[in-house]
Order: C-alpha cells, then sequence, then structure tokens
C-alpha cells in the first residue's frame, strides 16, 4: 500500500471538509456522512462530525462538538458547549446541560431492567448531567441518576446513584474519592479547611458538600 498516497489523500480531504465548514449557509456545520433527521433543533456554531446521526424531537445549544459514530435523540434535549467525543450515544432520557464533557465511548442507559422482547418505552429513567460536570472514557452511567455540577467521572467508572455537585467518582460501582474544582483540579485542604485552587477559586466543605467561597 502506498501510505504517502494515502496520507496525501486524507491531507486533501481534510482540506475539503475545512472549506465545505467555512462556506456552510447553516448556522452549524454537519459533516456529509451524518445524518439530521426531521423536527431538529441545533445552535449556531455547534459542529457535528462523521457518521453521526441525530434523531427527531433532538434540541442542540450552540457551540457544541459532537466527534465521528455519535447517536443523539429522540427527544434529548443537549445545552450549549458541549463537548461529546467519539462513539457515544445519548438515548431518550437523557438531559445535558450547558458545559458538559462526555468522554470517548461513555455509555447511557434510559431502562434498568431491559427485555428484548418487553417493549418498556414508557419507563424510561431521566438521568440529568448538571452544568460543567465531566465523563471519563468508557465509563457507563445507569439511568436514573443526576450528576452535580462540575463533577468529574473517572475512566470506566459506573455511576449507579447520584452524584454531588464537584464529587470526583471512580471504580465500579463508582465510588467518590475527593472533590474538584470548576477548574477540574483535584482540591487540597489546607488546617483552615479551605482548598485554592489553581485558577484562585476558594472552596470548603459546608454539610458534607462542597461550596465555592
Amino acid at each position: 500500500m502506498d501510505f504517502k498516497g494515502e496520507g496525501r489523500r486524507l491531507k486533501i480531504e481534510e482540506e475539503k471538509e475545512k472549506r465545505e465548514e467555512k462556506n456552510s449557509p447553516s448556522p452549524f456545520y454537519l459533516h456529509p456522512s451524518s445524518y439530521i433527521d426531521d423536527n431538529v433543533q441545533i445552535g449556531k456554531g455547534t459542529k457535528i462530525w462523521h457518521f453521526s446521526h441525530i434523531l427527531p424531537y433532538t434540541v442542540i445549544g450552540e457551540n457544541c462538538s459532537f466527534g465521528q459514530n455519535c447517536v443523539v435523540g429522540p427527544k434529548v434535549k443537549v445545552g450549549n458547549g458541549v463537548k461529546v467525543q467519539n462513539n457515544v450515544s445519548i438515548y431518550e432520557g437523557v438531559e445535558i446541560e450547558d458545559d458538559v464533557f462526555l468522554g470517548p465511548s461513555c455509555v447511557f442507559t434510559n431502562v434498568i431492567n431491559p427485555r428484548a422482547f418487553i417493549q418498556r418505552k414508557d419507563e424510561f429513567k431521566k438521568t440529568l448531567l448538571k452544568k460543567g460536570c465531566s465523563i471519563g472514557a468508557n465509563a457507563t452511567i445507569v439511568c436514573g441518576v443526576t450528576i452535580g455540577e462540575y463533577a468529574l467521572i473517572g475512566s470506566g467508572a459506573v455511576v449507579t446513584k447520584d452524584v454531588k455537585p464537584f464529587a470526583l467518582m471512580v471504580g465500579v460501582p463508582a465510588r467518590q474519592i475527593g472533590w474538584v474544582g470548576i477548574s477540574g483540579n483535584t482540591l487540597e485542604f489546607g488546617e483552615d479547611g479551605i482548598a485554592i485552587d489553581s485558577d484562585g477559586k476558594k472552596y470548603a466543605i459546608i454539610d458534607q458538600n462542597l461550596k465555592e467561597l
């Protein structure tokens, strides 16, 4: 195989995609290999890359990014500034607020006890991802939970219950091992019980919850 020739071909295709994106009259970018069904709303500045599918009655905010091989919907709501990496399916019952990060191949569910031979569409359980939280690569979010603001779910974790804001969760099932700031850095507390993050923000644990001071 001519690897040099293949590299040139890929570069040409990449440049073509950039031109199509720049010259597109649409307020958002859709790669030619992806599909958007009817009755979908997508905000300006959002980019949907290769081999993705947006199903009906889905609402996606502004300045989002969906990587290769993503499926969203039906009836899913995604906020502004959400970053979805490759191979993520966001099913009906999942709601995502602003500035959420979804790592590669993370998994959502919407039925707690699925059977191939039983229809349970009227039993979908809501999963809520609140502003600024991050889900690591290959993590699994079992349906019916709420993940709090700016929480961080480690790669490969399995979340089976609600997660507090700013909580750092790892393991199977996921357990809390610490706290993170808005920056995503793990916080270390001084003798005064206050943690100062690299961005200068200060935090303290009050009534077993992290609060920004």
